[in-house]
């Protein structure tokens, strides 16, 4: 199911909500993209799903952020909120370890929306593709409201 063909591969939205350009990320490592091509997402619920079938690499313990790459070899990292690592796991509820195989919609990751926000923090969510440079190219596909599982990236051999 990932994928309308063996050449592009679609990434689908991790979280319901608006989707805007990577470049609005506050934080320069996100928005310059250094960690790759993406998205982010302004969450209106507060729940990650995985976006792909494919095994967790990394799972902050924090619940802020974790890594998945999927069957076809793209890493996938979700990044909840900016400086929510500061948290120290308040707010989040993981539900998922690092090295678990996933499939599409699993729920990975539940947070608080309100709680984070009156901490202080904000909750964009960068969806990046951490290895971009790996493939032909990588196209954000929705900007605007979009839901859980809908196409938020091509990703191009």
């Amino acid at each position: 199911m990932f994928g309308k063909s063996k050449n592009i591969f679609s990434v689908l939205s991790p979280l319901a909500g608006e989707a805007v350009p990577i470049s609005d990320v506050s934080d320069p490592t996100f928005s310059e993209k250094m960690l790759g091509e993406g998205v982010a997402i302004k969450p209106s619920v507060g729940r990650v799903v995985s976006p792909v079938d494919g095994t967790l690499n990394v799972v902050f313990q924090t619940g802020h952020a974790l890594a998945i790459t999927s069957e076809d070899g793209v890493e996938i990292l979700i990044h909840v909120g900016i400086d929510t690592v500061k948290l120290k796991g308040d707010h989040f509820e993981v539900h998922v370890s690092t090295g678990d195989n996933v499939k599409i919609g699993d729920l990975l990751i539940e947070f608080d929306i309100e709680g984070i926000k009156s901490s202080g923090y904000d909750l964009i969510t960068p969806v990046v593709i951490a290895n971009t440079g790996e493939w032909r190219s990588v196209e954000p596909k929705a900007l605007g409201n979009v839901k859980e599982l809908d196409e938020i990236i091509a990703v191009h051999k």
